[in-house]
């Protein structure tokens, strides 16, 4: 398989778990803009997880175009990774609906937590596959940004448990590091 065919099969997983996770939210009942406000929290998950999800297809993009190639090593790596992405909907509504109780927060978490090591998983398959001096191997260095959210998740994770809010914020954190595009990735894709 080359990798512009794993590159459209993850972009077709990764658009419908979108599509999924918008049917989820419900429209509210009555035209008052007081009956938004039981649907505020589902809808700062949806936009949370959006932003996640956004964040894994743009990388994973670029990881893919700075790799020349994949073998039956990576798709299990990427199939992982799916897996890990293809339950956002599903903690995203239970956290939405819960109102951010700290089960489902936590529960987010380890879904967040779980991808990140899949994605690191992939990155670091991806370099065996292609060579240590391989483009794809210099663009992700040491990933100080993959290990730092790992952390990041872990104590969010454990930070639910007295405060849910606390853990959401650390969510948002690691999101916005993330909006920061990766300069060594775009040069190397570039460059290619």
């Amino acid at each position: 398989m080359n990798r512009g065919r794993l590159e459209a099969f993850s972009d077709g997983v990764i658009a419908i778990i979108i599509t999924v996770m918008v049917l989820e939210m419900k429209v509210p009942h009555g035209v008052e803009w007081s009956a938004l406000l039981p649907v505020v929290p589902v809808f700062v998950s949806y936009v949370l997880s959006f932003v996640y999800l956004g964040i894994y297809w743009n990388n994973h993009h670029h990881m893919l175009h700075a790799a020349h190639h994949v073998d039956g090593s990576v798709l299990w790596a990427n199939l992982h990774l799916l897996f890990w992405l293809s339950l956002v909907p599903f903690v995203t509504a239970w956290m939405g609906e819960n109102h951010f109780a700290p089960i489902p927060v936590a529960l987010y978490g380890v879904d967040l937590l779980a991808a990140a090591i899949a994605y690191f998983i992939l990155a670091r398959t991806l370099v065996a596959v292609n060579g240590k001096d391989s483009p794809i191997a210099v663009a992700l260095g040491r990933d100080f940004k993959g290990k730092i959210s790992v952390v990041i998740y872990a104590v969010a994770i454990a930070s639910s448990v007295f405060t849910a809010w606390a853990a959401l914020a650390l969510y948002f954190v690691v999101a916005a590091v993330w909006l920061v595009p990766d300069r060594r990735m775009e040069r190397v894709v570039h460059e290619d």
